[in-house]
C-alpha cells in the first residue's frame, strides 16, 4: 500500500512529498521523526531536493560531497539507512557528480519513510494535533 492509498496530509496532497514542502507538514512530520530517531531520512530528502535545484557546476561537486560525507558514507553522522548496492552506486556516481547522483539513495529513503514512518506518523498524537489544529483554524 502506498502513501497515495493511506490517508493524506491534512494540508497538502495525499502523499508524503508534498506534506514535507508545506512548512506545517513538515514540521510536524520532522517532529514525528525525531521521536523515532529518524530525521536523517527527511534531511537527506530535503538536501536531495535542494541538491536537484543546483545550477552552478562549481557548486555541485561541493555540495554533493557534503551530502555524500553527511548522510551516505559508512559512519557517516547522519547516515541514511540503504543497502550495500545503493551505496555503492551512489559513491561511484561521486566520481563524476550531476543532479541524478542521489536518484537511487534518495528513492530508497523516500520509499522507507513512505511504507514505514509514514503510516506511523498518520497514528501518531503529533499527526492528530496537527489535524486538530487545521480544523480549528479552517472553522
Amino acid at each position: 500500500m502506498s502513501i497515495k492509498e493511506t490517508a493524506p496530509c491534512p494540508l497538502s496532497p495525499p502523499v508524503v512529498t508534498p506534506c514535507v514542502s508545506l512548512a506545517d507538514g513538515l514540521a510536524a512530520f520532522r517532529a514525528f521523526l525525531k521521536t523515532e530517531f529518524s530525521e536523517e531520512n527527511l534531511e537527506f530528502w530535503l538536501a536531495c531536493e535542494d541538491f536537484k535545484k543546483t545550477r552552478s557546476a562549481a557548486k555541485l561537486a561541493s555540495k554533493a560531497q557534503r551530502i555524500f560525507e553527511e548522510f551516505i558514507d559508512v559512519q557517516a553522522p547522519r547516515e541514511v539507512n540503504i543497502d550495500f548496492q545503493t551505496r555503492e552506486l551512489t559513491r561511484r556516481n561521486m566520481q563524476e557528480p550531476s543532479l541524478s547522483c542521489f536518484d537511487q539513495a534518495q528513492g530508497k529513503v523516500h520509499s522507507l519513510m513512505e511504507k514505514d514512518s509514514y503510516p506511523r506518523f498518520l497514528r501518531s498524537k503529533i499527526y492528530t494535533d496537527l489535524l486538530s489544529q487545521t480544523q480549528r483554524r479552517l472553522s
